[in-house]
C-alpha cells in the first residue's frame, strides 16, 4: 500500500506540474513583453546617467522563485516524495539484510538470525569486489576495493559511506538519466547545443552554494535538496561526454550503415552508441567524482553521509575527526574511480 500511495502521490504530481507549466509560460510571455518595454525605456537613461536605478537581478530571481514555490509546491513535494523513496530503498540495501521495518530502520529485526547488520556488511564488500572483477578482470582493482572498505569498516564510518554512496548512486541515475538521453538528442541538433551549450557552462561555473538556496527553498532540509543541487552541478558532464562520443561517430561507419538501408534506430543503437561508449563511461566516472565532491556541500543542507563529521570537525576545529572523515572520502574516490576504468570496444 505503500508503495501504490508512493506512486500516486507521483503522478499526480506530474499531472499538476503539467498543467501548471501551461499557466507558467503564458505568465512569462507576459512578463517578458513588459520587461522589455521597461528595459527599452530604462537603458537610455542610465546610459546618460539619468537614474542610478541597476537592473533589479536579484528581485527578479526573489520574485521568480516565490511564484514558482506558490505555484508548483505540490509538484515538488511529489517529486521529493519520489526521489525519498528511491534514497530510501538504496540506503536500506547497502545497511540492512531482510527483515522487519527494512526500509524505515527504525526497530528492525532480521529476518534470518544468522544475516545480521554485520554479515550484511561484509556481503556488501563482497558483492563490490565481485563487481570489481566483473568490470576490471584485474586482481590488483579487486584488492585495492577489498582492503578500501575493510579500512572504512575498521575505521566505524560504514553508515556515513553507505549514505555518502546512496546519494552518489542516486545522482548517478538520475544523471545518466537525463544527461544520455539529452546528449544524443542535442548530437543530431548541433545548433541548438550551440544555444544549450552556455546554460551547461553556467550550470559549472556557478558556485555550488548557490544552488543549495533554491533547494532549500523548494525541497526543505534533508538528502533530497543535497541530491537536487549535486544533480544541477553534475549533470553537464554526462550531457557534454555523450554528445561528444555521438557527433566523433566515424563517417565511414554511418554511410555504410545508411547505404545498406539502416533506419535512424539502427544507426543509433548498432553504430553511434557503441562507438560513443568510451565516451559515455567517461562521463559516468565524471558523475561519480563529481558527485562524490558535493558530499560535504551537501551536508549543509542536512544531508547524511561523509560530509557530517567534515564539518563537524570544521565547526569544532577537530583535527582528528576531519582527517579521518577526508581520508575516508579519498578511499571511497580510489575504489569507486579504479571500479569504474572501463575501456570501450575497439
Amino acid at each position: 500500500m505503500a508503495v501504490l500511495d508512493w506512486l500516486k502521490t507521483a503522478l499526480v504530481s506530474i499531472f499538476q506540474a503539467l498543467s501548471w507549466c501551461a499557466v507558467a509560460l503564458y505568465d512569462l510571455f507576459l512578463w517578458a513583453f513588459g520587461a522589455l518595454i521597461w528595459f527599452v525605456q530604462w537603458l537610455p537613461m542610465r546610459l546618460l546617467g539619468a537614474t542610478n536605478e541597476s537592473l533589479p537581478v536579484g528581485t527578479t530571481a526573489r520574485r521568480a522563485f516565490d511564484y514558482v514555490q506558490s505555484g508548483a509546491q505540490s509538484f515538488f513535494d511529489g517529486l521529493s516524495a519520489l526521489l525519498q523513496g528511491l534514497i530510501d530503498v538504496i540506503l536500506a540495501l547497502l545497511l540492512r539484510p531482510p527483515g522487519t521495518n527494512w526500509l524505515t530502520g527504525r526497530r528492525f529485526e532480521p529476518q534470518f538470525e544468522f544475516w545480521t547488520e554485520h554479515i550484511h556488511r561484509l556481503l556488501i564488500v563482497a558483492l563490490f569486489v565481485a563487481l570489481a572483477w566483473v568490470l576490471q578482470r584485474n586482481w590488483k582493482v579487486c584488492l585495492i576495493v577489498l582492503v578500501g572498505f575493510l579500512f572504512i569498516l575498521d575505521q566505524g564510518y560504514w553508515v556515513q559511506t553507505s549514505e555518502s554512496l546512496t546519494l552518489v548512486l542516486t545522482s548517478c541515475i538520475v544523471c545518466m538519466g537525463i544527461g544520455v538521453p539529452v546528449g544524443i538528442w542535442l548530437a543530431h541538433r548541433p545548433k541548438l547545443y550551440a544555444w544549450v551549450s552556455p546554460v551547461l557552462d553556467l550550470m559549472q561555473t556557478l558556485p555550488t552554494f548557490v544552488y543549495l538556496i533554491p533547494a532549500i527553498v523548494f525541497f526543505g532540509l534533508g538528502m533530497v535538496p543535497g541530491l537536487i543541487a549535486t544533480v544541477i552541478f553534475v549533470v553537464p558532464a554526462p550531457i557534454r561526454l555523450t554528445y561528444l562520443g555521438i557527433s566523433r561517430t566515424p563517417a565511414p561507419l554511418l554511410e555504410a550503415v545508411q547505404s545498406f538501408g539502416g533506419t535512424r534506430r539502427q544507426v543509433l543503437w548498432k553504430v553511434e552508441l557503441p562507438s560513443a561508449i568510451p565516451q559515455i563511461m567517461a562521463g559516468l566516472n565524471q558523475t561519480i567524482m563529481l558527485s562524490l565532491s558535493m558530499v560535504v556541500i551537501a551536508a549543509l543542507v542536512g544531508a547524511k553521509g561523509l560530509g557530517v563529521p567534515v564539518v563537524r570537525a570544521l565547526n569544532t576545529v577537530d583535527t582528528a575527526r576531519g582527517f579521518e572523515a577526508g581520508m575516508i572520502i579519498v578511499v571511497v574516490a580510489i575504489i569507486l574511480d579504479r571500479m569504474l576504468r572501463v575501456k570501450g570496444k575497439s
